[in-house]
């Protein structure tokens, strides 16, 4: 049985892929994420190495074997799952769930992970909108992947479909302006020079930098005459 720690460094690389594009993954990158001395690092980067978890090589970086990539899955399965679950049946909100779900992943069964998928009816996405891996290991295909706010034109009406930035107080700022998962906005005015887009949110205008706006994916539906 994989311990706390290997499921933590190998759910951690794969995030790292998936966020940079790359499978190969620098040991500072990973020593941040993890926030740990890169000495801890390249430690832990031999034992697994040594257990066919992952390919190390020193200065050049770390890439998941096939038997690294299916564990990091399933535990990134469990987590999304369990976030879902916490935020559908206990009413715990989008930003309080990523801790809870990070010292459950590693103590339920997969027999309570397959109760909770058929209980949810099979999701997609997590409460923040990221894909969820299927029981056979792979991630199940969204329809749109989305595009950053930050590209798109005023005019543009959007739909929020997914949150990269998943800090609690960028989550519950996006709670306050009642911009979450499924809303529906358009874009009023938008300044590379100012690095700030407005969006028309229902009525409400919101003001948001381009910084944060780039955190946030979505769904493009329809041009529409600025105002």
């Amino acid at each position: 049985m994989a311990s706390l720690t290997v499921e933590n460094y190998l759910k951690a690389i794969l995030l790292l892929g998936f966020r940079s594009g790359q499978t190969t993954i620098a040991t500072g990158q990973l020593a941040e994420a993890l926030e740990v001395s890169p000495g801890t690092v390249t430690s832990m980067l031999k034992t697994l190495a040594d257990s066919d978890l992952v390919n190390y090589k020193p200065y050049a970086g770390v890439t998941l074997t096939a038997s690294g990539r299916k564990l990091a899955l399933r535990m990134l399965r469990r987590h999304r799952l369990i976030e879902l679950f916490l935020v559908n049946t206990l009413n715990l909100t989008w930003d309080q769930v990523h801790e809870e779900a990070e010292h459950m992943e590693h103590a339920v069964s997969d027999f309570l992970i397959d109760h909770i998928d058929e209980f949810l009816d099979h999701p997609s996405t997590d409460p923040h909108g990221d894909p969820i891996p299927g029981k056979d290991g792979e991630l199940r295909s969204l329809q749109g992947q989305g595009v950053p706010l930050s590209s798109c034109e005023p005019g543009a009406q959007i739909k929020l479909i997914r949150v990269l930035n998943q800090s609690p107080e960028f989550l519950r700022y996006l709670s306050d302006i009642n911009l979450l998962i499924g809303s529906n906005a358009r874009i009023v005015q938008k300044s590379e020079e100012a690095g700030l887009l407005t969006l028309d949110n229902d009525g409400h205008q919101i003001p948001l930098g381009l910084s944060a706006a780039a955190d946030l994916l979505v769904q493009p539906m329809e041009q529409a005459d600025v105002t």
